[in-house]
């Protein structure tokens, strides 16, 4: 798997100075220990305060580092890539924080962490430093386990200890809230695929329908493989386990992680789904969809619960100076405001009619382009970003779902209403071109019941919007020389005009409009355009119906 970075050896002190470059000026800083011990601080700590660290291997990006600042960690503490940071790196940050008020630090279930991160502490105790120390270990995956692994949950600790911190609380104080905020967490993570480090071989244990539930954020194997299935179903199983595991009746606050490397959109549907399964009911508090604690790359997500109490609503409620922190959202119901009617006249509105031949026509064209999904978007895909098909899909089976309510009898009216369907229901400029085409035709074909010299003229207004001629690599390569045919009277000429029209694009190496004009020489060779592929095919299946 392909990655960006320089030299394995430098990618988390090149990632952590890339942080610090982003941020703000004097918001944080690093100790001059790089590279061999790397903490990242607030640039603003005067140690008047209790101080929080935290920290562990790197890879989990926006944790820790991204967490650093005024109302949450003073420090974070990094080690190489899912590896825990040295005892002598942890014991240099407690040294470079630590005020009269003394440190927490929390810490996350893996051996690793514990064993440096309390060695460090002893070493500090015995130097003088009040110092307390958190484990959090929220994970559920497991039943029965006795040390479960600390996970995404591990932020909720972060927020209500450092808000206690902020509020001036003293060690004791901070430390229990910490403490008994860890106890209240649960957590539980799914993926589609494992994660790849930078520098190593990959190799996927997951089948092409497996993901697997309860993995850990090192890419540890999950509990249990599972068939993919709709996110709904793979969300309900995740509920039910976390929901049985809830401590308390209260409200709660829920946390939706972004593992690494699933797009917003179906994080999205992902939180939609969370928060219409029955867990919702529990829910009083959002904190996300966002990448938190991520796994690298890893396509999966997690989700974690905390049981509130008046004092942690406030502690999770409170604005933050880091940014990878997202505002907390109160539970909701979405909002609904009706959209404007449109008035048309009524001589406009054109009556459902029907007509068998042209029903019979419509639905054989509609079908057909159906039936070319998967084919135009592997097209697409090649020359494009892939959803010709779909597009092209969607358009026709909307059209077939209102073929009852179209005016059949009356063509110029029925290319009309074709027009408005698509421009609605289509999408992308495809659709915007083709309700062009058929709006302009429908007004020509009322001015002249002439249905060749229509469409001619919807293909002009077409051109004229859309900017394509013949030879720029588009449906008008294939579009045009048809049109031109029919206009003589030979559909069979047109449908061989269509085709051959489509077959020309292929050899055309240079694009001038649509997306493939942003793909270069080589990755057009002998691909025919998907538009002009569909209009071929809807001139051969007039052709077969003539």
């Amino acid at each position: 798997m392909k990655h960006f970075f320089n030299r394995r050896e430098t990618i988390v002190t090149e990632a952590l100075d890339g942080l610090l470059l982003t941020s703000s000026p004097g918001r944080l800083a690093r100790l001059d220990t790089f590279p061999e011990i790397k903490v990242i601080l607030r640039a603003d700590w005067d140690k008047s305060k209790v101080a929080i660290i935290s920290g562990g291997g790197a890879g989990h990006e926006p944790s820790h580092a991204g967490f650093v600042g005024k109302g949450m960690l003073t420090a974070a503490v990094s080690g190489e890539i899912f590896a825990s940071p040295s005892v002598d790196a942890v014991l240099t940050a407690i040294r470079a924080v630590t005020g009269s008020k003394g440190t927490l630090l929390i810490v996350k279930n893996y051996t690793g962490d514990r064993l440096n991160f309390g060695l460090a502490a002893e070493k500090a105790r015995a130097e003088g430093f009040d110092v307390e120390m958190v484990i959090v270990a929220d994970d559920i995956a497991i039943p029965d386990i006795n040390q479960p692994r600390g996970v995404a949950g591990t932020l909720f600790v972060h927020k209500i200890a450092g808000y206690h911190a902020e509020a001036g609380a003293d060690l004791k104080t901070v430390a229990a809230e910490a403490s008994a905020a860890a106890h209240d967490i649960v957590s539980l993570g799914m993926s589609l695929s494992t994660c790849s480090v930078p520098g190593q071989a990959h190799e996927d244990r997951l089948g092409a329908n497996e993901g697997e539930l309860g993995l850990g954020i090192h890419g540890e194997p999950g509990v249990e493989r599972i068939s993919l299935q709709p996110v709904a179903d793979l969300v309900a199983t995740m509920t039910e386990r976390l929901a049985a595991k809830l401590k308390g009746p209260d409200g709660h606050a829920l946390l939706i992680n972004n593992l690494g490397a699933v797009p917003p959109l179906e994080m999205g549907v992902i939180a939609n789904a969370v928060l219409s399964s029955s867990v919702a009911r529990h829910v009083r508090l959002i904190i996300g969809p966002a990448p938190m604690m991520t796994a690298l790359n890893m396509n999966g997500f997690s989700l974690s619960l905390i049981r509130l109490d008046p004092a942690r609503e406030a502690a999770l409620k409170a604005a933050v100076e880091p940014h990878a922190w997202p505002p907390v959202t109160e539970r909701h119901e979405i909002a609904v405001v009706p959209a404007p009617q449109r008035v048309l006249a009524e001589s406009s509105v054109a009556l459902a009619s029907d007509d068998t031949r042209n029903r019979r026509l419509l639905t054989a064209l509609c079908e057909h382009l159906i039936s070319l999904e998967n084919e135009l978007n592997r097209l697409d895909g090649r020359v494009g970003d892939g959803d010709t098909g779909s597009t092209v899909a969607t358009g026709a089976r909307s059209i077939l779902s209102r073929i009852d309510r179209l005016p059949l009898k009356d063509p110029a009216a029925t290319m009309a209403s074709i027009g408005e369907i698509l421009s609605t229901s289509m999408g992308g400029s495809s659709g915007v071109l083709l309700s062009i085409f058929f709006t302009a035709a429908s007004k020509a074909m009322a001015e002249k019941a002439d249905i060749a010299a229509a469409l001619l003229a919807g293909l002009d207004r077409m051109t004229f919007y859309g900017g394509a001629g013949v030879g720029d690599r588009t449906m008008v390569d294939a579009l045009a020389p048809a049109l031109a045919a029919l206009a003589l009277g030979d559909v069979s000429a047109a449908a061989k005009a269509a085709a051959a029209g489509a077959r020309s694009t292929s050899e055309m190496r240079k694009a001038k409009a649509g997306r493939a004009s942003y793909v270069g020489e080589k990755d057009l060779e002998g691909v025919p355009d998907p538009g002009a592929v569909a209009v071929a095919g809807v001139f051969e299946v007039v052709a077969a119906l003539a």
